[in-house]
């Protein structure tokens, strides 16, 4: 009786302990990381064709967490020991053993050598490349900070020149005191027919006060002001620098016009802001039709505020094709920045095709609201 009360009380204590580790098991401590490895590569020595390669093998430990945690790893490669200047590339990896992304690799190993100076015409190039992995928890309820492995030394990486040719942009957007700085209502830039030369325009009012552009509607960074471009006041506008900004002096109509070029690996802009002039051309200007630019007689009226019509002298002449209106793009004929209204509707060319044409009477005009995006003819 004795010995089994002893092992009685034994398999009791063992229970307990089992539940207290069970306890334990199912509530485990978050802890932080002090160090994970990066290992090796076998072939550390030999040279990484990263253009004949599809892929760079990577194994590292995994962080502890203080249990087994669903753990994200990201890439992160320079080419100097301290990190100076890198890139983290895209690719995110859920297990120690990464196979990664060759392509990646190379566009970043390209884009800091440009960085650097070097131009197409250098590559190939062979270089030492510095790699680590920083890996953090997956779940987002976590707090926990990230950690960093070790660096590893990939003595001999070749790289072709790996970065996408550098395109004139085909939207542009203006942003400024006239929008309340608002990308929702920041009017998009009408593109010069045929939309392949980086060449935009935009009849606007200005109160005084700065301006922006950008090629998208967002404050992404990528946004461009004063010192970005080179400024052409060409309207008496008196153009500065206000904390970035271009900067407008004298409120008003600007007929705006960015012409984009691409430089080395940038894109060079230069603004110009001219007279806000609106012409006529065709057949309404005398039977038989004038096609003569920027015709004496023939430009519009120019309202003092933004909400109101630029309006054109009456037709001369009765017209089948009706009226024509364009402004004028130094360097671009009047057909590549024409517009014309429908149903009320101003609409652009741009880099479409031929507008339809509306049958006109000599004696009428053309009305048309730029801030509104309308327009008439009677």
């Amino acid at each position: 009786m004795k010995k089994i009360a002893i092992l009685t009380f034994a398999f009791a204590g063992l229970l307990s302990f089992s539940a207290c580790e069970s306890d334990r098991d199912s509530n485990p401590t978050l802890q932080d990381p002090t160090s994970f490895v990066l290992n090796t590569p076998a072939y550390v020595n030999s040279v990484y064709d990263l253009t004949n390669s599809k892929s760079v093998e990577l194994t590292c430990s995994q962080p502890d967490f203080g249990y087994t945690a669903p753990t994200i790893y990201s890439v992160e490669v320079s080419l100097t020991p301290d990190f100076a200047e890198s890139v983290e590339l895209d690719t995110k990896y859920t297990t120690a053993k990464m196979a990664v992304d060759a392509s990646e690799m190379a566009l970043a190993v390209t884009d800091m050598e440009v960085a650097q100076g070097k131009v197409e015409a250098d590559f190939p190039i062979t270089t030492s490349l510095y790699v680590r992995v920083i890996a953090e928890l997956a779940s987002a309820t976590e707090t926990i900070a990230s950690i960093t492995s070790n660096t590893i030394n990939l003595q001999s990486v070749r790289t072709e020149f790996a970065l996408p040719p550098v395109v004139l942009p085909t939207k542009l957007y203006l942003v400024g005191e006239f929008c309340g700085w608002d990308w929702g209502k920041s009017p998009e830039m009408i593109a010069c027919h045929d939309g392949t030369t980086g060449t935009f325009w935009s009849m606007v009012y200005l109160p005084a006060g700065g301006l922006k552009f950008n090629t998208a509607t967002a404050w992404d960074g990528n946004e461009i002001g004063y010192a970005g471009c080179e400024v052409v006041d060409n309207n008496e506008a008196g153009l500065s620098d206000d904390g970035g900004n271009i900067s407008i002096a004298k409120a008003g109509w600007y007929l705006v016009v960015i012409r984009s070029a691409v430089n080395g690996r940038s894109i060079d802009y230069t603004v110009e802001f001219n007279e806000p002039a609106v012409w006529l051309i065709g057949g309404v200007l005398k039977d038989g039709g004038d096609w003569t630019e920027t015709a004496d007689g023939w430009k519009f009226t120019v309202p003092e505020v933004a909400d109101a019509d630029f309006v054109s002298p009456a037709f001369a002449a009765d017209a089948v094709e009706g009226p024509r209106a364009y402004v004028k793009v130094t360097g671009f004929d009047w057909w590549k920045s024409e517009f014309m209204v429908f149903d009320g509707k101003l609409e652009y060319r741009a880099a479409g095709g031929d507008l339809d044409r509306v049958s006109t009477k000599a004696g009428q005009k053309m009305y048309i609201n730029f801030t509104k995006g309308t327009g008439k003819i009677e």
